[in-house]
């Protein structure tokens, strides 16, 4: 895969010898793999599914970047603990935070001063901003870049279908049928845009009781499994619903570093596998030269 170095891409476009879409093509030449985490409707956990996929990768020894595009309700920096506005270098390059050594992290939210400001843009705003993350930031050299759709199939996931033509979606859904209507939806949208699909991956799928360890489908079971089938797409797993992920979320301490072990957390790990999967069967994945977890 041939690369750019991004202070080329940077100084061609301040001397006007590129477009920041030619740019854009530049930087993602030194990115290997893209997926779009997308859903039909609010609250199924998507941003989760984002950052908990993004965590995996990276703790499987992958160079990841985590891209969060959801302009209106950003969330992934407090689910990190990530605070403090990004840095802008002196030849106007964005500098993602780094959670780790190889999980770069941008959002809207870190950069705004005030956290509680509202975003109100239209298309052309949207579509400006998500150019700037992806011409303007200094990912450097990604196995993947995982980025963060707004719910639904608005301006958002339209700029990253026409900027990343490589992209590959990943839908997000629950188990009950309002949910599901709302994914096929989704899967209807990436086909109409010609985004390829890497599969769809079933969040909140049923509670494990702490005390006794049974299983409690709290909405319904099986239904990711049976709309990925009869929409004719891959499906990527199920994960279940652990209070400890929402207490996680809000202390900005992802419950997959904790010690021990639980079922949400072998059901990212799976999932995880399963993306890698998916993309081995449809091209080249390569192991990391090291594996590292902290």
């Amino acid at each position: 895969m041939k690369s750019c170095d991004p202070k080329s891409c940077a100084s061609c476009t301040s001397k006007g010898k590129g477009s920041r879409e030619e740019v854009v093509h530049c930087k993602l030449m030194s990115i290997k793999h893209k997926l779009i985490v997308m859903s039909g409707k609010g609250g199924v956990g998507k941003s989760s599914v984002a950052t908990y996929l993004s965590l995996a990768l990276a703790m499987k020894g992958y160079k990841v970047g985590l891209m969060d595009i959801d302009l209106h309700g950003p969330s992934i920096p407090r689910m990190l603990g990530l605070h403090g506005v990004l840095n802008i270098t002196p030849d106007n390059q964005i500098k993602p935070h780094e959670y780790r050594p190889n999980l770069k992290v941008v959002s809207i939210e870190s950069m705004l001063e005030d956290t509680d400001s509202a975003v109100i843009w239209r298309g052309p705003l949207k579509h400006g901003v998500i150019l700037q993350f992806l011409a303007d930031c200094t990912w450097g050299e990604l196995d993947f870049l995982v980025v963060d759709c707004p719910p639904g199939t608005g301006d958002e996931p339209l700029s990253i279908a026409k900027l990343i033509p490589d992209a590959r979606a990943i839908i997000v859904t629950t188990p009950q049928e309002v949910a599901l209507s709302d994914v096929r939806k989704s899967i209807n949208f990436c086909r109409k845009v010609n985004l390829e699909m890497a599969g769809l991956v079933e969040n909140m799928a049923g509670l494990f009781c702490p005390h006794c360890q049974g299983f409690i489908p709290i909405f319904r079971t099986g239904g990711g499994k049976k709309t990925a089938d009869l929409m004719d797409i891959p499906f990527l797993g199920s994960l279940p619903f652990d209070p400890a992920v929402v207490e996680g979320g809000d202390a900005g301490r992802p419950v997959l570093e904790d010690d021990g072990d639980s079922p949400f957390k072998k059901s990212v790990l799976q999932f995880a596998e399963s993306v890698v999967g998916r993309l081995r069967m449809t091209a080249i994945v390569k192991e990391p030269e090291e594996k590292t977890v902290h």
